[in-house]
């Protein structure tokens, strides 16, 4: 299938993720509407088209080659399968760990509770017998899924291309601003990340990716700290 779109272009789109095996439950998508309905709205989560680098394999590769064989407007179907996607299922990431140790934590465990334990990210299956079960698999590990997408627009302008690949990098670009002259972007950092932990990686890959999507040569990062205005 010829592509529309080369490594590097950037598209904002729909989508909707289903796993197969649960007769095409949805598990992801960027309509409220069908969050609600699937029962996993988060009032705190934007609902909106998503921007995406093309190439830069922040999703699976097949998934990423279908978008960038898409049309504007076109709605693609496209099913992946599990060694394709986030791999099959390892046993070995299921450990089992003494019912005291979640009550420490003051965690009243429960099957499908996500739960963080060491530095490790993981889902209860079962509790019985003073004993929690817990999988540290990636939860679509085993699955095989299918996408429904739909691209609304190719980004062109290099202002809204580093708002997009901030967005991305960072989960949100609201309260930046972007200069874009001379073969250099200028990003205007707001409050937020001046302390928030994530940002020092994120920064890494906005500058990866803006350098992959936007013809420059210097990409700057400006911190602006203001007085506070005095009292009355």
């Amino acid at each position: 299938m010829a592509e529309n779109f080369k490594k590097g272009d950037i598209v904002r789109m729909d989508y909707d993720a289903y796993i197969i095996a649960d007769v095409d439950k949805l598990y992801d998508t960027t309509n409220a509407d069908n969050a609600k309905e699937a029962g996993f709205f988060n009032e705190k989560y934007k609902y909106a088209p998503l921007a995406y680098v093309i190439g830069s394999g922040k999703l699976f590769k097949v998934l990423d080659e279908a978008i960038a064989s898409a049309k504007v407007g076109e709605e693609v179907t496209v099913e992946v399968a599990c060694e394709d996607a986030a791999g099959p299922k390892n046993p070995k990431l299921i450990e089992t760990f003494p019912l005291k140790e979640f009550y420490k934590q003051e965690i009243r465990p429960f099957p499908g509770l996500e739960v963080r334990l060491g530095d490790r990210t993981g889902t209860i299956l079962s509790v019985g017998a003073g004993r929690v079960k817990v999988d540290f698999n990636n939860p679509l590990a085993g699955k095989d899924l299918k996408y429904v997408f739909k691209i609304s627009e190719e980004i062109k302008d290099d202002v809204a291309k580093a708002e997009c690949i901030t967005e991305m990098d960072f989960g949100t670009a609201d309260g930046f601003k972007f200069e874009v002259a001379d073969k250099k972007v200028s990003i205007y950092t707001p409050d937020i990340v001046k302390f928030n932990q994530n940002w020092l990686m994120a920064k890494f890959r906005i500058v990866n990716d803006m350098r992959e999507s936007l013809d420059v040569d210097t990409i700057e990062f400006i911190e602006v700290w203001e007085k506070a205005p005095a009292k009355e």
